[in-house]
């Protein structure tokens, strides 16, 4: 008797599912305004969530969040990457958000739930003497030369990413602080200091190489400039910096961020405040400045590990 209620009670659960879906679709079209694309992923994650429930005899408004919890144990266990996992508790907090928009629910279950770790890669990097092979390849006789090896300074210099570059502005130097005023993600400024040779080298091109340029109309502000006048694009700079690796017998696949990333990384592996390096680079988060913490202690590891002699023992 009890296996019959129980195959009855989730019969009626899968039911119920199978009406919120219908809801719900209609719900990222008409309301959200979603995409097709993305409501298709929307119901892939939903299906996930109401197999789940359904099986166990739980209905849409029943659902705890220590329930949720399980299925994204389950999730996990199952080799799910954790960036699949983010996208799909994303989608089951939008179908409990909608549950809640519609007063059919107080608080999401889904809400709450903690979200897996991002993957964190740790990135190429340049190593000091790499970049001054990097930097000797470019023919200083010739105007773009110089401009090429200054792009290549303060970029490994100062951090910057490319966009910041190729938007730098001649209003932003200041010579005698020593600082370059840099517009970042979300039209955010901030202050990076610039060493001094670097500013010889930036003020050197401005007043050598610059000025006897053709500067185009609404380019007049623009620090870095091509041979016609007009402001590098990033894709400029990524093809002269891969040039550049091969020229220098560099096998490693480089790129503007690659010398934003040694910047970092030189500066966390001799002691820099972490903070203060997160403000250099203009981080929203620290935990994105974290990365360089992790690449550090890789970098002690595979110091103990060549040299220390309990470690070289096998």
């Amino acid at each position: 008797m009890q296996g019959i209620f129980e195959e009855f009670m989730t019969g009626d659960a899968e039911h119920l599912w199978a009406l919120e879906r219908g809801e719900f679709q209609s719900y990222l079209k008409l309301e959200r305004g979603v995409a097709a694309n993305t409501v298709e992923a929307y119901l892939h994650d939903f299906d996930c969530l109401s197999r789940f429930m359904a099986e166990q005899g739980i209905a849409p408004l029943e659902v705890q969040r220590e329930d949720v919890k399980r299925l994204v144990k389950e999730v996990a266990e199952a080799g799910i990457a954790p960036a699949s996992q983010r996208r799909m508790i994303a989608g089951w907090r939008m179908f409990y958000k909608m549950q809640v928009v519609e007063d059919k629910l107080k608080d999401s279950p889904a809400e709450l739930i903690e979200l897996p770790l991002r993957a964190k890669h740790l990135p190429d990097v340049l190593t000091d003497s790499e970049v001054d092979r990097l930097q000797a390849t470019f023919d200083l006789s010739q105007p773009d030369g110089v401009r090429n090896h200054l792009i290549v300074e303060v970029l490994y210099g100062c951090g910057l990413r490319v966009s910041e570059l190729v938007e730098l502005r001649l209003s932003s130097i200041y010579e005698e602080d020593l600082y370059l005023r840099v517009v970042g993600k979300g039209d955010k400024e901030r202050w990076v200091p610039i060493n001094e040779r670097a500013m010889r080298l930036l003020l050197s091109y401005i007043h050598t190489v610059r000025s006897h340029l053709k500067v185009q109309r609404g380019e007049e502000k623009i620090v870095f400039l091509n041979r016609r006048g007009h402001r590098l694009t990033r894709q400029m700079v990524f093809i002269m910096l891969r040039q550049a690796a091969a020229a220098a017998g560099i096998n490693k696949t480089i790129g503007p961020h690659t010398l934003r990333h040694s910047f970092a990384t030189e500066l966390v592996e001799h002691g820099a405040d972490l903070r203060a390096v997160q403000e250099m680079l203009g981080h929203e988060s620290i935990s994105t400045t974290e990365i360089y913490t992790h690449l550090s202690r890789s970098t002690l590891r595979d110091t103990i590990s060549n040299y220390h002699p309990h470690y070289i023992k096998r």
